[in-house]
């Protein structure tokens, strides 16, 4: 199995910057991508970022150009660097890990989540 845990959240005002951490421990090599997503109160979960077990990135349309994702060389931490940061990218933001298990079933596992609050 595989646990993650995210980290790095707070209060920015808009054009600031945060930097958040997801530490996965467990099965780490069966791990074959790491997505960002992140939800509001009130709506639905949606797709940020994600990165892949060969270092293939993608970014949803309303945060490319201002965050990026990243993984260190111990494949321990996958990082996602936010820039330019609005009103509207307040959200609870959560790593997601899709992984394979016995007989080369998928599986996915979640963090808790870490607040992220953009406002003057």
């Amino acid at each position: 199995q595989v646990q993650l845990v995210e980290s790095g959240g707070g209060l920015v005002q808009p054009g600031g910057s945060l930097r958040l951490s997801c530490v996965a421990s467990g099965s780490i090599f069966s791990i074959n991508a790491v997505g960002w997503y992140r939800q509001a109160p009130g709506k639905q979960r949606e797709y940020v970022a994600s990165i892949s077990n060969i270092g293939a990135t993608a970014y949803a349309d309303s945060v490319r150009g201002r965050f990026t994702i990243s993984r260190d060389n111990t494949r321990t931490t996958v990082y996602l660097q936010m820039n330019s940061l609005k009103p509207e990218d307040t959200a609870t933001y959560y790593c997601n890990a899709v992984y394979r298990g016995t007989n080369s079933r998928s599986f996915n596992s979640w963090g808790q989540g870490t607040q992220v609050t953009v406002s003057s």
